[in-house]
């Protein structure tokens, strides 16, 4: 017999694999992401290949954590400037051919003056060419996961070949931040003086009091206008990336719209905490006739505040259970639900032994089975 418990409550469990609202974005393509809680607030367009401009620096800048990371070389080591790297047109760190530029400097110029001499400066120091360096890079992109990602410079020129999703750029900027936390100060920088230059960081986040610290713009006249932003505030954090936009004050104002709504519409929050039952199962011949249900561990879930009072939960289970139980063994699901989204199910657990009934009581209980069966 199946029985099912139905529980009161205002609760959620959203998915990290599908948006939670209908809330649109005039960007082509777009993804927000809850990295706390793994949860995709907004996407679209998400798994399409595009133009990433600038953006895609973050994986010449990967490569170049990496090669930190691995003692390959360090902050102090000295790469020489190629006459194809000083040369390079578009957005410069105004490095000079023959120069010697130390790697810590080479960050800040790709952060925050977007260098695409920069850029050319580390590939072809860390793989002896930019074509080469690009090829491993879209080798590296695909052992972690980011499929959509095609990689055919170190600067994001474009390029027919050269493409990533908005799903590999959030990727990659949770990368960032929890492979190499001590170097993602440098994606903070808000100006940068380099051959007596100073520019500024073109990242519109920075400074609007959004808690925001990363990560990096885009532009071309393919592209258009992107940025993958990050910011957090008390113990949350999102991502997000827009892309394809007509001008660098609407990436700002969409940006700063997308990050206030996801902070402003969604709150964290601990919808069940371990140990405590949630449903009583029913007992075949035990000492008692029911036993606590509990989950082993503190449910958490991000809730939108809109949804709170379409949120239902429900416990499903064989039973009666047949004694004995042991205190921690699996009898059954919980069911957290909500209005258009598929249900998320955790295991639930007998909350205390209980031992098989005594002689009399499994006589009792045969002799009523046996008076069912017989009317």
């Amino acid at each position: 017999m199946r029985l099912a418990q139905i529980l009161t409550g205002v609760m959620v469990w959203l998915f990290a694999s599908l948006p939670v609202s209908a809330f649109d974005t005039i960007a082509r393509s777009a993804l927000v992401l809850d990295q706390t809680s793994g949860t995709i607030l907004l996407a679209k367009n998400q798994d399409q290949p595009v133009p990433p401009a600038s953006m895609s620096k973050l994986m010449t800048l990967n490569m170049l954590f990496e090669a930190l990371q691995d003692g390959r070389i360090n902050l102090d080591t000295k790469f020489t400037v190629s006459k194809k790297a000083s040369e390079k047109g578009g957005s410069k760190m105004f490095v000079k051919q023959g120069e010697r530029v130390s790697v810590e400097n080479l960050i800040r110029g790709i952060i925050v003056h977007s260098g695409n001499d920069a850029c050319i400066v580390v590939a072809e120091n860390l793989a002896g060419s930019e074509a080469d360096f690009a090829r491993i890079m879209t080798a590296r992109a695909r052992k972690l996961g980011m499929n959509e990602s095609t990689f055919a410079n170190a600067t994001g020129w474009p390029d027919p070949n050269h493409r990533m999703s908005a799903r590999d750029l959030v990727a990659l900027a949770n990368r960032l931040m929890t492979q190499f936390p001590e170097y993602y100060g440098y994606f903070q920088e808000r100006t940068f003086t380099w051959a007596g230059i100073t520019q500024n960081n073109r990242n519109p986040l920075l400074g609007l009091g959004l808690g925001a610290d990363g990560l990096k713009t885009g532009h071309t006249s393919e592209a258009g206008y992107g940025l993958v932003g990050t910011a957090r505030q008390d113990d949350r954090r999102i991502i997000l990336v827009v892309n394809g936009l007509e001008s660098s004050t609407e990436r700002a104002a969409e940006a700063e719209r997308l990050m206030n709504w996801a902070f402003r519409q969604f709150a964290q929050e601990t919808l069940i905490k371990a140990g405590k039952n949630v449903a009583q199962a029913e007992v075949w011949l035990g000492e008692t006739n029911t036993v606590g249900l509990e989950v082993a561990d503190d449910i958490s879930a991000l809730v939108p505040y809109s949804a709170r009072d379409d949120i239902k939960m429900s416990v499903t289970y064989e039973g009666p259970v047949n004694a004995p139980i042991a205190k921690g063994d699996e009898l059954g699901v919980l069911n957290i639900d909500i209005p258009g989204l598929p249900s998320q199910s955790y295991p639930v657990f007998a909350s205390a032994d209980v031992g098989a009934g005594g002689v009399m009581k499994r006589l009792r209980a045969s002799a009523d089975k046996l008076m069912k069966a017989i009317n």
